[in-house]
């Protein structure tokens, strides 16, 4: 059984570019390569759990968000960074502009879908693992999954929560609250 550290994208290992749709409007967070490089030598695997609208929205194909995805993981480990385990995308969105990714799916966050997924797929026990994401979104779908979770301020954490086809819960808090990925990691590193 794996402990894992379950990485939103956007805010959290890359600049939020509000629509990111091209592998080179990429710009990886400072600090991202290493912190990814302590959480791996302290035994967790790295996944990457995002929703991505802009499928939703017609503005990129799956295939294009696979290659950004890509492209991204390149970058990280060209600084120095482990290979991530994975990277689970929902697609959807509840007022979606292409009708086929218009659903109430169990996958976009703040639903802990893509978690469970992962957590099926590499064999995690989530109440020994983390979500790190930058809105209150993550947080309240790494909580469902049953992660502890902390909130990075380096990205949209200040937004108002993302529509959901559910209530947010604006009360919901995170177990920890930090400036930075690097910050994040250190956190949780001590709490083995």
């Amino acid at each position: 059984m794996n402990r894992a550290v379950l990485l939103d994208r956007d805010g959290v290992l890359v600049e939020d570019a509000h629509l990111l749709t091209r592998p080179e409007q990429i710009v990886v967070l400072p600090g991202v390569p290493q912190a990814l490089r302590a959480l791996d030598e302290a035994g967790f695997k790295l996944i990457v759990v995002s929703n991505q609208t802009v499928v939703a929205r017609g503005l990129a194909s799956e295939a294009e968000v696979r290659a950004v995805n890509s492209h991204l993981e390149t970058l990280l480990q060209r600084a120095g960074a482990p290979r991530l385990a994975g990277f689970y995308v929902c697609p959807h969105h509840p007022n979606a502009t292409l009708p086929q990714y218009r659903a109430d799916c169990q996958c976009r966050k703040p639903r802990p879908g893509l978690f469970l997924q992962a957590a099926r797929e590499h064999d995690i026990v989530l109440p020994r693992s983390f979500a790190v994401g930058d809105r209150i979104t993550d947080i309240i779908a790494g909580a469902k999954a049953g992660c502890r979770t902390v909130l990075v301020r380096t990205g949209r954490h200040a937004d108002a929560p993302i529509e959901s086809p559910e209530a947010v819960d604006p009360s919901a808090r995170p177990d920890h609250v930090c400036a930075t990925l690097a910050a994040a990691a250190g956190w949780i590193v001590q709490q083995k």
